[in-house]
């Protein structure tokens, strides 16, 4: 049976990262790519020794050519730059933009029929960046972020609880960081409801490290941000599309009419499986709920009209 190609666009802490998770987990075959001559061919070639250590068979390879990344199943994009002191949120936007629509009209023309799982920042922005520009069906597209924020919300409730973290099972929704969506109520610890083991104090104290938990870890950093859990998040999508697995996961993902909305990638529980978005889960939200999504939705549809706007 032929192995699963996976493209990593990026060679960074994120994107070599991305690739380290995916080998271990031997999803499948892997390129690496960068515009840094020589960087993914290090970080590849530095991958591949492990093999014999970790004992898997994936092959890693990596290269500057999108002519290596042709039929791919899986392409992650991870390429973009963080923001800088000084750095305006438009100038970000517009870098990242420029960097994100390049590689997707690269990538697309070698791997047409791949789902593209988007992780540069801004999120919601990059995602419909993506999207405009590989011209692929919706459902080809989603953006982690969701992944990323429920890990810490369950990792931050472990800590608290000192338990397993196999036990808790959490949603969130919404944007990433200041425009998460919190769901306490579908929120548990080996099915007991987390509001009856934690205290509304120091729920909310969770919840509220949560949305800033990028940041903590770039103060503790200060010269990089976040990239083994964000990575982690990212393989764990793949895994399910490439597997077929059909898990229910919280991604960016288009909604056209669920939640209200209309024609906009948002933070919703989805099935990701072999056809990338299988299908989006409708929560009933409470009036609370609703309206801090609303909010969420408001600022993704500021975005996407910046990108409509400077798209030219």
């Amino acid at each position: 049976m032929r192995r699963a190609k996976i493209t990593i666009i990026g060679a960074g802490n994120v994107g070599a990262t991305c690739a380290h998770w995916a080998a271990a987990a031997e999803l499948g075959d892997i390129v690496l790519l960068d515009i840094v001559d020589g960087l993914p061919q290090g970080k590849g070639l530095d991958l591949m020794q492990a093999s014999p250590i970790e004992r898997f068979d994936s092959h890693i390879v990596g290269t500057n050519d999108y002519a290596d990344t042709a039929g791919s199943d899986i392409v992650i994009i991870t390429s973009g730059i963080p923001r800088k002191p000084g750095m305006s949120r438009d100038d970000l936007m517009s870098t990242n933009m420029k960097i994100v629509r390049g590689v997707t009209e690269q990538a697309v023309k070698h791997s047409p029929g791949a789902v593209y799982i988007v992780v540069s920042n801004p999120l919601d922005a990059m995602v419909q960046t993506a999207w405009k520009a590989s011209g692929l069906p919706t459902n080809k597209i989603v953006g982690q972020a969701g992944v990323l924020d429920t890990a810490r919300y369950r990792a931050f409730i472990a800590m608290e609880l000192n338990c397993s973290v196999e036990d808790i099972t959490a949603v969130l929704m919404g944007g990433h960081g200041d425009d998460m969506v919190p769901l306490p109520r579908y929120t548990s610890v080996g099915g007991i409801p987390v509001t009856e083991l934690i205290p509304q104090n120091r729920l909310d104290a969770i919840i509220e490290r949560t949305r800033v938990g990028g940041g903590e870890i770039v103060s503790l950093l200060k010269t990089g941000s976040a990239y083994y859990a964000p990575s982690a998040a990212t393989v764990q999508m793949a895994e399910a599309i490439i597997k077929d697995k059909r898990r229910i996961l919280p991604c960016a993902a288009f909604c056209d009419g669920e939640y209200g909305v209309g024609g906009y990638f948002v933070g919703v529980p989805c099935i990701l499986g072999r056809n990338g978005v299988e299908r989006v889960i409708e929560l009933d939200l409470t009036e609370d709920e609703k309206r801090l999504f609303q909010a969420s939705v408001e600022h993704v549809k500021e975005l996407v009209a910046w990108v409509e706007k400077n798209w030219s």
